[in-house]
């Protein structure tokens, strides 16, 4: 019985480590299970001791006391099945414990496997994601979001492209990208096990730069060229799907050509109304009420549920026409080309939404919107000097001081650029990879 209780303690603390990353997850018997399935006693008890940051394997042996050769066998055997990440940067390899989302869930259902069990997979999962929004209100607590929306370029008006930069641009983040992969749809693929799919192409997520060449080595995705990319782009247009992609100005990982039916990131906006999940474009959707008629075909073609057709008169003095809900709409265009009287307009928000510059720049911000910034300095779990620190700036950010003054715009921009270049600095060379 004591054996059992160990290997029970060994995951609780696999789940703590987790929690502590600033997507977050959640104690629960349901995680648990899942982490028993992709995990074993042995395993867990190293993914414990990782760090949740980029570090080389050469570093990890030595703090862990395991010979190099022997660390890089489990890491490689480890990273094939999607559990940990390992990638190469200047030669020199890299492991990193990937939190739930993005992370090991979309690494276990983003390829066809039969060496898992996928349909109790799925159905873990999908309980533990949706049955409460303690799992959805943890990832997307703050204000800054691991996905933003990219508006359909064509759409725009003549005059508004040169408005849109190269970083909104789904075709200039192909164009642009050092390799691309292509990988299942995850959410897709787990609906499918759920027996709840819709009818939309599965192999669909696109990833990019330092991303597609980790997941490569992982057997994750496979390497496709630009032609393929921008072909996949305009079929997934085609279908009416949405493009949410990377949270960042440089270095964009990935592109998702999301449904509304079985996107995890839509699912928590149409569920659990949490209406910032994804972080809008830098455009909105407008109706011109002289042209629309109330088809509704926008309103079935909007991902989040936007869009509704309003009513007045009766019989032949009856009038309806498309409205949509400002806060709430993604500005993707998906419902432009579902209009077929010209009646959507893409026009500018009266604000631009702010798009971290990289992925330093987005994590420093959510973890310290999630009162997590401890959790990310120091993130040594061998170290209790680090712990004794963390505890320190634990209690300092969840200070009313703290909080007052990081609400001050001057104060908050010079504090999270400190902390980024702190974060890069502990992380090395490698951090030139992430931008």
């Amino acid at each position: 019985m004591g054996h059992h209780v160990s290997v029970d303690q060994t995951y609780q603390r696999l789940q703590q480590r987790l929690d502590r990353n600033v997507t977050g997850a959640p104690a629960s018997p349901v995680l648990t299970k899942i982490l028993q399935l992709l995990f074993s006693p042995e395993e867990v008890e190293l993914a414990t001791r990782l760090p949740g940051r980029p570090t080389s394997v050469e570093v990890v042996a030595r703090q862990l006391g395991i010979p190099s050769d022997e660390l890089g066998d489990k890491v490689s055997e480890m990273g094939k099945r999607g559990v940990l990440v390992d990638f190469e940067h200047d030669g020199q390899r890299y492991v990193v414990l990937p939190p739930v989302v993005i992370g090991f869930f979309e690494f276990t259902f983003m390829r066809v496997r039969d060496d898992l069990p996928m349909k109790e997979l799925a159905r873990l999962f999908d309980e533990y994601m949706n049955e409460s929004d303690r799992f959805a209100r943890s990832v997307f607590a703050g204000e800054t979001q691991i996905g933003r929306s990219l508006v359909r370029e064509e759409v725009l008006p003549e005059g508004q492209h040169t408005e849109i930069l190269d970083w909104e641009r789904a075709s200039r983040i192909i164009e642009t990208a050092s390799e691309i992969g292509l990988s299942r749809c995850a959410c897709r693929h787990k609906a499918s096990h759920l027996g709840k799919q819709c009818d939309t192409s599965q192999q669909t997520c696109l990833s990019f730069n330092y991303a597609a060449e980790a997941m490569m080595r992982m057997e994750i995705a496979e390497c496709i060229v630009t032609s393929e990319a921008m072909q996949i782009l305009e079929q997934c247009k085609e279908a009416g799907l949405a493009q949410i992609g990377d949270n960042v100005q440089r270095t964009v990982t990935y592109i998702c050509n999301c449904c509304g039916c079985c996107c995890g990131m839509i699912e928590a906006i149409r569920r659990f109304e949490i209406r910032n999940a994804v972080m809008t474009s830098n455009w909105i959707m407008h109706v011109d009420a002289s042209r629309c008629k109330g088809c509704g075909q926008c309103v079935k073609a909007c991902p989040v549920g936007a869009i509704t057709v309003l009513q007045e008169g009766e019989n032949n003095g009856q009038r309806k026409w498309a409205v949509s809900d400002e806060a709430l709409c993604l500005g993707c265009g998906v419902c432009y080309p579902a209009c077929k009287r010209g009646a959507i307009i893409m026009e500018p928000r009266a604000r631009r939404v702010h798009t971290p510059e990289s992925m330093f720049d987005r994590i420093v911000a959510m973890a310290i919107e999630r009162g997590k910034l401890a959790d990310l300095l120091f993130d040594e779990p061998e170290k209790l000097s680090h712990r004794a620190l963390g505890r320190i700036v634990s209690v300092l950010e969840k200070s009313p001081p703290f909080k007052a003054a990081i609400a001050l715009k001057p104060l908050q921009s010079a504090f999270l650029k400190a902390v980024v270049a702190g974060v890069k600095k502990r992380v090395g060379e490698v951090g030139e990879v992430f931008g």
